[in-house]
């Protein structure tokens, strides 16, 4: 779609936040008017369309997307879409651990250790890890508590936890991010260890470079739609 508007601004709506181009609401692409809980959110996705070429990009505008998400899809079925990512919860990332070489074992303790500690204490839970990728099952509790966790918050707070969740695979790391224990960025550095291990140790491919580069766009989008949503 071509740009046909001059100016993006945040609007009054009757819950929230909405966006308007000159004058008129911003729509979902279900025609449903885009409204978000908070100014900030508003103002970062008005920024979106205001920055804007001359051709829309829906891969430049991660925010607008998101909250597309929360309005049309999850809303319609948010039982299901927070069940789909509490079953991460069954086979987190940061419980499969390298079996060499030690380098990279040492990394992952390092960065992925800390992570169940603070979800151990915060849940009050436990997790059983493993060298290897073989599934291995954890303990019922942890699973129904960290279920209860994602049932437990709203539209736009699951939008912008499932890229996180989805992307790292690491649902404890995404939790951690939403609850201020971490940093995106340092979120990032933790799931995506074994890719740039892999990329500085066998080789630079400019391809997987470019996926992962674009993942960690996504991350990184999902972890300030969250921090939005808090101001």
């Amino acid at each position: 779609m071509k740009r046909f508007w001059k100016q993006a601004e945040v609007v009054a709506a009757d819950v929230g936040f909405g966006i308007a181009l000159d004058g008129r609401r911003i729509k979902t692409p279900g025609h449903i008017d885009l409204a978000v809980p908070t100014q900030a959110l508003a103002d970062a996705i008005a920024s979106e369309w205001q920055l804007c070429g001359e051709t829309i990009e829906p891969q430049k505008m991660p925010l607008t997307g998101l909250a597309n998400a929360a309005i049309e899809r999850i809303a319609s079925d948010r039982g299901a879409f927070a069940a789909g990512l509490a079953r991460y919860a069954e086979s987190d990332l940061l419980c499969y651990r390298a079996e060499g070489p030690a380098a990279l074992v040492a990394l992952q303790e390092a960065s992925w250790d800390p992570l169940l500690g603070w979800a151990r204490r915060r849940y009050d839970i436990d997790f059983t890890c493993q060298p290897g990728v073989m599934h291995v099952a954890q303990p019922a509790e942890t699973i129904r508590k960290l279920d209860h966790a994602v049932a437990s918050l709203d539209d736009f707070q699951l939008a912008g936890l499932s890229p996180m969740v989805t992307i790292g695979g690491s649902l404890v790391t995404a939790l951690a991010v939403l609850e201020e224990y971490i940093l995106a960025e340092a979120a990032w550095e933790a799931v995506s260890i074994d890719d740039r291990w892999q990329l500085e140790h066998w080789g630079e491919d400019p391809e997987a470079r470019t996926a992962l580069d674009a993942r960690r766009s996504d991350f990184i989008a999902g972890a300030r739609f969250l921090q939005l949503l808090r101001r």
